[in-house]
């Protein structure tokens, strides 16, 4: 979401007070228990509906997006605060955001169901043929480049917020990634999502995981109609940044 245009790099910002005021030690607990949820809830999940703790593509997948992005998320909690207070906000503005996440939250949970389910029944190994081993790794190199695209994106945008709204002092982004897509934070978004499947090692969950593209689609249409309305300077910088996803796609 765009936001101020500074883009100093996060080992010079020493604030040891977040955006809403709220001391440095309160948002190490928050971001931390986050984290602890975060990671055993999604791993878990993946390891139950397996059936077994030898599925190694789901640790694979841990060790790509979890755990960098809970090293990315501490980085903020240290050097940026303001940031990372902006990353853990959740209660949407916006009626049509808050439905969104509303159909988002199952849309996740079968997706990520999927994948251990396929391991254990071997529903891609009967009817396609087993993801081979190069390519769930090389999905894999795609996700980590995804959350460390994520963490650009929210280093160039220092009002990168979760939700969807326009703050006091906030003005356009037209620098860095979002010299080329107007979102940016969406494109990887999508790019993690088309190749968490893979990473997987299924088949059978790939048109789950692409079924939360069209969220991403409507949430940004969204969000650009709120800009528009609310930050000065929006309407112009569409006009010179024509794709909103894929550079020359849309």
């Amino acid at each position: 979401m765009p936001g101020t245009v500074t883009a100093n790099q996060l080992i010079h910002n020493t604030s040891t007070q977040t955006a809403a005021g709220a001391p440095r030690s309160r948002l190490v607990v928050r971001a931390g228990a986050r984290i602890a949820f975060i990671l055993p809830s999604a791993l878990g999940l993946m390891l139950l509906t397996a059936g077994t703790w030898r599925f190694w593509q789901a640790w694979g997948y841990v060790c790509s997006s979890i755990l960098p992005a809970a090293v990315l998320s501490a980085v903020l909690t240290r050097y940026a605060p303001e940031l990372m207070e902006r990353r853990l906000q959740k209660k949407e503005e916006v009626t049509v955001q808050r439905n969104l996440i509303r159909f988002l939250m199952p849309a996740f949970f079968i997706a990520f169901c999927l994948p251990g389910l396929d391991h254990r029944f071997g529903w891609s190994q009967k009817h396609f043929d087993a993801v081979p081993v190069w390519l769930s790794i090389l999905a894999d190199a795609i996700v980590l480049a995804g959350v460390l695209f994520a963490f650009w994106v929210i280093n160039v945008n220092r009002f990168a917020s979760r939700t969807i709204r326009v703050e006091a002092g906030q003005t356009v982004v037209s620098i860095g990634p979002y010299r080329w897509v107007r979102h940016p934070m969406y494109s990887c978004s999508v790019a993690i999502w088309l190749s968490s499947s893979l990473a997987l090692g299924s088949y059978v969950a790939l048109p789950a995981f692409a079924a939360l593209i069209p969220f991403y689609v409507v949430r940004l249409l969204n969000e650009e109609k709120v800009l528009r309305a609310k930050l000065a300077g929006y309407a112009d910088y569409c006009e010179q940044t024509r794709f909103r996803l894929v550079p020359f796609v849309w």
